[in-house]
């Protein structure tokens, strides 16, 4: 039985449930961080088939006193954590003269300031332990730029630069870092998105609901990553692939790339089913 530990935070649904699962078959002790109770409840009931050590905590993420709670707890019961999965987050859509400045403030508190306080409270943990390892779910909008998604873009771009910036700043202290950015999989987010575009929910709960990937299987690449001290977690082939186009190709020909695929993309998703 392993003895390793991994807090997760949105734990109790979607991909951090996943999460949760695949290590608990590893035999991790797992703790999951909601602020849905009901969900949270759920989660370890189905954890506990699985490893003998399964805890839920009630944590908002944009409470960095939730969090230095959490903390205090893995190491009073525990004696501390060895992965952090910050993956709570939200969506957010509409066109950029469309979108109040109250959703951006909303969004980037969840989205990026709760990466940035799971990392800070839990930096000095790691540090007295002399290891630990940050596992921050980005998404490939961190990395590319698609069109009335401004918030969410900006808000998982900069956890990737966090990320990014983290795995050198870290790296003398033996803690690992990971950014996971997958596209369109299937999940609650839409549950949580805020737009004043009724075909924008639309639009993106058929790409949620058609992906032919799934939250088990980009855990199982959180797995890995975790594993192998593995940085990037690119799980969908298309989004590596637009990735690679934008990082090579002159500006100019990526973004006409993007603006063309943008267009067939959403007329095949508002195409009447015959």
């Amino acid at each position: 039985m392993s003895t390793r530990r991994i807090f997760i935070t949105g734990g109790a649904s979607g991909l951090g449930r996943a999460i949760a699962l695949r290590f608990a078959r590893a035999g991790w002790r797992v703790c999951v961080a909601d602020v849905n109770d009901a969900r949270g409840a759920e989660t370890v009931a189905a954890l506990t088939v699985l490893t003998s050590h399964a805890h839920y905590l009630r944590c908002d993420v944009t409470r960095e006193e939730d969090l230095r709670a959490a903390s205090e707890w893995l190491a009073a019961n525990w004696g501390g954590v060895d992965v952090v999965v910050n993956n709570a987050g939200v969506a957010q859509a509409g066109a950029i003269e469309d979108v109040e400045l109250s959703d951006w403030q909303w969004i980037l508190d969840i989205n990026l300031l709760g990466v940035v306080r799971g990392c800070k409270v839990f930096t000095p943990m790691f540090k007295r332990q002399g290891h630990g390892h940050f596992v921050n779910v980005a998404s490939m909008a961190g990395l590319l730029d698609v069109p009335k998604m401004s918030s969410y873009n900006a808000s998982k771009a900069a956890v990737v630069s966090l990320s990014e910036t983290l795995q050198n700043e870290l790296a003398d202290d033996h803690i690992g870092v990971s950014v996971v950015c997958p596209s369109f999989f299937k999940t609650n987010l839409a549950e949580s998105m805020r737009t004043s575009d009724p075909g924008l929910r639309k639009a993106m709960g058929k790409l949620l609901d058609r992906s032919p990937i799934t939250a088990d299987d980009i855990a199982g690449q959180v797995f890995q990553a975790v594993e192998k001290r593995g940085f990037y977690v690119l799980p969908h082939r298309e989004g590596r692939q637009a990735w690679l186009m934008k990082r090579l190709l002159p500006r100019g020909l990526y973004a006409s790339f993007m603006q063309k695929r943008t267009r067939r993309m959403r007329g095949h998703v508002e195409a009447p089913r015959t």
